[in-house]
């Protein structure tokens, strides 16, 4: 099946605003633009819902309503319950709550795995409980591919490790790591997992509860969405770990790990990502459950995007002075390609820009891995991410582009 990418493109808003005509979007990484079944949703709540939710008169029995359709239909395409999904303000704010927890629950001597392909939010928080006494233990990356091998991985664990955690597809190196069998190691050292989803989710959301992990998190705001960080957290782990909310709150499983209030507008909004995933689905007559239909929209994504990006790749391996980082094979990566070059990373982001090509340049909160891999995080990397709305056309766009530029 092929994906009707004008479809695709009427359902964002930006492809039609007159200030961003001509140009091309590659910095999707950074935030995706947002789907208009979002925008509505989101003016729709602020003209009509913009009160306390869950009281009984009309406007706060809808507000809630809509907040919990949101948690209920992303649940289930996710393949989790829906008390199993909670929003925070962003997934490094949900990541240090965690963290939190971990460091209550957890006992001196200890050990927490890390990786140094993580982007800094799903890393830092880790290391800084060394503090309170809990060893850390980094899986390290091949130095010169940039790819978690599975051996490292099962050198470090034993019986003392508790958690490891590792990114579903790194936001620099974008290979995507195999959650499956991780998951399956860690859970036979007897260890929780829990996997940063943000640089993955964009390319089609995962079936998270078949793939296995105690915990995924990932960015609304690069999946198409609002300014929302949202994170599955299994019962059996939520449970067990301490509350950090409000104590009359400690026995709801999806509040356990929000100590503020949620963006009552924002979570509410994010029911327009499903709208979203339905309409391309229907579209397109992909049928079934929930699940179901975002397995389909996930292939269909994840096939466009693939096409798009080998000819990109080919492109870019072999030329001089331009290192690629990640694997040269799109099946292996997503769309998310970081180059090494002679000249810093944001100053070729600029020449890009002045070509209608908008794009970044820098560490991209990526320090660790680029210093494994040996790129110096001050020069950076140019960096060049797309999704399923991009069209072959913005693809030769930017190859001519960067033919003038590199």
């Amino acid at each position: 099946m092929q994906m009707d990418i004008d479809f695709v493109r009427a359902q964002f808003p930006a492809f039609s605003e007159p200030s961003l005509e001509g140009q091309a979007f590659f910095e999707n990484a950074g935030g995706s633009y947002t789907c208009a079944p979002v925008i509505a949703r989101l003016e729709r709540y602020y003209r009509q819902r913009k009160v306390q939710p869950y009281a009984p008169y009309e406007a706060s029995r809808l507000a809630g309503e809509e907040m919990d359709e949101a948690r209920a239909r992303l649940a289930e395409m996710l393949g989790v319950a829906t008390d199993e999904l909670s929003f925070g303000p962003s997934t490094t704010q949900n990541t240090y709550v965690l963290a939190q927890a971990f460091g209550q629950w957890m006992k001196p001597g200890e050990a927490i795995i890390v990786t140094d392909q993580d982007h800094e939010a799903n890393s830092g928080p880790w290391r800084r409980l060394a503090d309170e006494g809990i060893e850390i233990r980094e899986w390290r990356i091949d130095p010169e591919t940039g790819l978690l091998r599975l051996e490292d991985l099962e050198s470090l664990l034993d019986e003392s490790v508790r958690l490891v955690c590792f990114p579903h597809c790194s936001n620099v190196v974008g290979a995507v790591n195999p959650v499956v069998a991780i998951t399956a190691a860690a859970h036979a050292a007897g260890a929780f997992v829990c996997v940063d989803g943000v640089s993955y989710a964009p390319h089609g959301l995962p079936d998270v509860g078949n793939m296995g992990p105690d915990i995924y998190l990932f960015s609304a705001y690069k999946t198409y969405g609002p300014h929302q960080g949202i994170m599955v957290m299994r019962r059996e782990l939520g449970n067990l770990l301490p509350n950090q909310a409000h104590f009359f709150n400690g026995d709801v499983l999806y509040k356990r790990f929000t100590p503020a209030g949620p963006d009552h507008a924002q979570v509410a909004a994010s029911a327009g990502m499903a709208d979203y995933i339905d309409a391309l689905a229907a579209h397109h007559g992909i049928e079934g459950d929930a699940g179901a239909r975002m397995r389909g929209v996930h292939d269909l994504m994840r096939a466009h995007e693939t096409a798009l990006l080998q000819p990109l790749l080919d492109h870019l391996r072999d030329r001089n002075k331009v290192r690629l980082i990640g694997p040269a094979d799109a099946a292996e990566r997503a769309p998310t390609v970081a180059l090494a070059l002679e000249q810093p990373g944001a100053e070729a982001a600029r020449s890009l820009a002045k070509r209608g090509i908008m794009a970044g340049g820098g560490d991209f909160y990526a320090v660790r891995p680029l210093k494994a891999l040996g790129v110096d995080p001050e020069k950076g990397v140019l960096r060049l991410s797309f999704v399923h709305y991009t069209s072959r056309d913005e693809i030769d766009r930017l190859i001519a582009a960067l033919d003038e530029v590199l």
